[in-house]
């Protein structure tokens, strides 16, 4: 296997990665049996991604670093106590999001469901393992990457979100965009790749092509719900076949940065 690497340092930001003995090395064994659980049956060798926390290098600005904080602190506040539109009056509580605030990729779903609600964090319950065992096939830990939601709260029945919903928490998920700065996207499922392209086109015909975020330059890459693969695990090889093309993606984008 192709000895692990330091992921590059962006222009915008310089971080510094800690990383621990365990996740430094994944082996291939492990990586196989990740796939396995995934149902997908061979794959194919390469670079292995490494997992870390970030760390306040000399010349990155103290203050910066705080007022970013702030922001983060200021904005989950106002997701907590938000009542722009009904959904505040069936939710247990909002989701906010979790994970490296300062994560190279960003995951997105669509909106909490029954679990989500109850536990407050997006993508747990059997979809949310799903989605990790997704993620650590493509070499990454849950931690090191940040999950959110097109919506905060849960929509009665799990029923698909209204455009009025989907309007009022948009600045909320173009605030986390636009602290995260991410160098991509895994638009998960239907309605997250709708929401966040603007397109109604099948997510069928989204996957395996390159797409971009509003005005940015930010890189969107289209795959299934985990829900969905629950439903049909025949479909799980070509999730596989996304996260590649995430990784290949991402590879361009980090060389970019060198």
């Amino acid at each position: 296997m192709p000895s692990t690497r330091l992921f590059s340092p962006r222009n915008v930001r310089t971080r510094n990665w800690v990383m621990s003995e365990q996740a430094a090395c994944m082996t291939s064994t492990l990586q196989h049996e990740y796939l396995k659980a995934m149902g997908v049956q061979c794959w194919l060798v390469r670079d292995g991604a490494d997992a870390g926390t970030d760390d306040c290098l000399p010349g990155q600005a103290p203050d910066r670093v705080g007022q970013i904080a702030q922001q983060w602190q200021a904005l989950e506040a106002q997701v907590s106590d938000c009542k722009k539109c009904e959904l505040h009056k069936s939710r247990t509580q909002t989701v906010f999001g979790t994970g490296n605030r300062d994560a190279d990729w960003l995951i997105i779903g669509e909106a909490p469901g029954a679990d989500e609600d109850r536990q407050g964090e997006p993508f747990v319950g059997r979809a949310g393992k799903l989605l990790n065992e997704m993620l650590l096939a493509a070499g990454f830990q849950r931690a090191d990457v940040y999950i959110a939601n097109i919506l905060k709260c849960r929509p009665p029945a799990n029923r698909d979100p209204s455009a009025d919903e989907v309007a009022c928490c948009h600045d909320y998920l173009q605030q986390q965009v636009d602290l995260i700065q991410p160098q991509l996207i895994l638009a998960v499922g239907r309605i997250a790749a709708h929401k966040l392209l603007q397109t109604d086109i099948q997510v069928g015909r989204l996957r395996g092509k390159l797409h971009h975020y509003g005005d940015t330059n930010i890189p969107v890459i289209v795959t299934y719900h985990p829900a969905y693969l629950l439903r049909s695990p025949l479909e799980k090889r070509k999730v596989w076949c996304d996260l590649q093309f995430a990784q290949a993606v991402y590879k361009q984008q980090s060389a970019k940065q060198e």
